[in-house]
C-alpha cells in the first residue's frame, strides 16, 4: 500500500459549496482516503506541500476526437478570413486518417492525451469517426482503448459518399457488430449535412441493442430533433446544444441527459455560443468539454474552455469549474471522478494559484503545477 498527503492547501475544491481552506488530502492506492485540516493530516509515504495553492478535481473531458492524422490549419485560416463552417472538412481528416499507419495514429493520440493530462485532464473520452469504414473504425477504437476506458463509436460522423440509407444500414449493422467489443458508447452527428433524426434513431437504437450507451451531437449548426431524441432514448449526453428552443430546454430539464457544451468549437468557428445560464436556471446538468479535433476545435485545454464559458456563456467561475469536472463525470455516467470526496479516485490538479478563480481570471496562463492521476503524480 502506498499513500501520499497533500497539505497546506489554500483552497480545496471538494464538491458543492465553498472550498475548504488550509486543508489537506490523503490518497492511498489511487483513492482519496482522508480530507481535513492540515494540522490534523495523518502521515503518509510521500508528501506534497501545496504552499497555499488551490487544489481542484482533475478535469473530465467528456467529448474529444483524438484518433486522426493531419491537421486542417488552412481550413481554420480560411474560416477566420470569412468562410463559414459547414462541417464538410471532416472528409479531409478521413482521407488522412485512412492513409496513416497504426503507429502514426497511436503516436498522435498519445501526444494529445499527454498534452491534456499536463493541463489537468485526468479522464477523457475518445471517439472514432475519422475512418468511416468497418476496418478503419475498428482500428480507431482499438487505439482509443489503449488510452481510455471511455471509447465512443462515431461511425455516424458524416456520410462518406454514396447512398445515405445504405451507409446507415452499414453503421447500424455490420460496422456496429465489429466495433461493439471495442466501444462503450455510440454517438451520431445529428445535424445539417450529417444525419437526420430518424437516421440517428436507427443507429442509436441499434447501438443500445448491441450493449452500447447512447450520446449524440445535437443542435450545433441549426435547430433540429437531436436534443429531444437524446432525452427520449436516455442518452447520457447531448453535445453542443447551441440552437435550442423552449421545448428542448424543458426536455433536458425533465430528463437526466447532460447538456455538454463545447465552447472551443464556437471560438474556432465564430459561431454563436450556447446559453449555459438558460440551461442551468432551468435545472439542466451542464458539462464542459474541449471537442478536441483537427477541424473545429483543436484545443486540449479544459482551462481555456472554462475561461470561454465564463466570458461568453454566462457561467460563474465556480459553475464553469463544476461543469468541467463533476458535469463531465455525469456526462460519462461516472461517480468516481470529477470530485474530491473520500472514496473518489485520487485525480486532482494543484494550481499555481491561490484560488480556482484564476482559471478564468488568468486565461491562457499555464496554471497547472502538479497533476495526480490515480493518486500518482504525473
Amino acid at each position: 500500500m502506498s499513500s501520499i498527503v497533500i497539505d497546506n492547501i489554500g483552497e480545496l475544491t471538494v464538491d458543492d459549496g465553498p472550498g475548504l481552506t488550509d486543508a489537506a488530502l490523503v490518497a492511498e492506492d489511487g483513492l482519496v482516503t482522508w480530507i481535513g485540516a492540515t494540522t490534523r493530516a495523518p502521515a503518509a509515504d510521500a508528501r506534497i506541500d501545496a504552499a497555499g495553492a488551490a487544489v481542484i478535481p482533475g478535469f473530465v473531458d467528456s467529448h474529444a476526437h483524438l484518433v486522426f492524422a493531419g491537421d486542417r490549419a488552412a481550413e481554420f485560416a480560411a474560416r477566420m478570413g470569412g468562410r463559414p463552417y459547414t462541417g464538410g472538412g471532416i472528409m479531409t481528416t478521413v482521407a488522412a486518417t485512412r492513409a496513416a499507419t497504426d503507429d502514426d495514429l497511436r503516436a498522435n493520440a498519445r501526444r494529445l492525451v499527454t498534452e491534456a493530462r499536463r493541463q489537468g485532464t485526468t479522464t477523457i473520452e475518445i471517439k472514432s469517426g475519422y475512418g468511416l469504414t468497418t476496418a478503419h473504425e475498428v482500428r480507431s477504437l482499438r487505439i482509443a482503448g489503449e488510452l481510455t476506458e471511455e471509447t465512443t463509436f462515431l461511425g455516424a460522423h458524416v456520410v462518406p459518399g454514396g447512398d445515405p440509407d445504405e451507409y446507415v444500414a452499414l453503421v447500424s449493422g455490420e460496422m456496429l457488430t465489429a466495433v461493439a467489443p471495442h466501444a462503450k458508447w455510440v454517438d451520431v452527428f445529428c445535424d445539417r449535412g450529417a444525419f437526420t433524426g430518424e437516421q440517428a434513431r436507427t443507429i442509436l437504437t441499434a447501438g443500445l441493442a448491441a450493449g452500447l450507451r447512447p450520446r449524440i451531437h445535437a443542435n450545433q449548426l441549426q435547430h433540429g430533433p437531436g436534443v429531444r431524441l437524446a432525452v427520449e432514448l436516455g442518452a447520457a449526453s447531448a453535445d453542443h446544444c447551441t440552437h435550442l428552443d423552449d421545448a428542448d430546454v424543458d426536455a433536458l430539464a425533465g430528463g437526466d441527459t447532460v447538456a455538454t457544451l463545447l465552447p472551443g468549437a464556437e471560438f474556432s468557428t465564430r459561431s454563436p455560443y450556447p446559453d449555459a445560464r438558460r440551461l442551468l436556471d432551468a435545472g439542466v446538468t451542464v458539462a464542459l468539454a474541449t471537442d478536441c479535433n483537427p477541424g473545429s476545435s483543436y484545443t486540449s485545454s479544459m482551462a481555456f474552455c472554462i475561461a470561454l464559458a465564463v466570458r461568453e456563456m454566462n457561467l460563474t467561475p465556480a459553475e464553469a469549474l463544476r461543469a468541467a469536472t463533476l458535469g463531465g463525470a455525469r456526462a460519462l455516467r461516472r461517480d468516481d471522478v470529477g470530485h474530491l470526496r473520500v472514496g473518489a479516485r485520487a485525480d486532482l490538479a494543484v494550481l499555481d494559484a491561490p484560488s480556482s478563480l484564476h482559471l478564468a481570471y488568468r486565461p491562457g496562463v499555464p496554471l497547472i503545477r502538479t497533476v495526480l492521476h490515480h493518486g500518482v503524480p504525473l
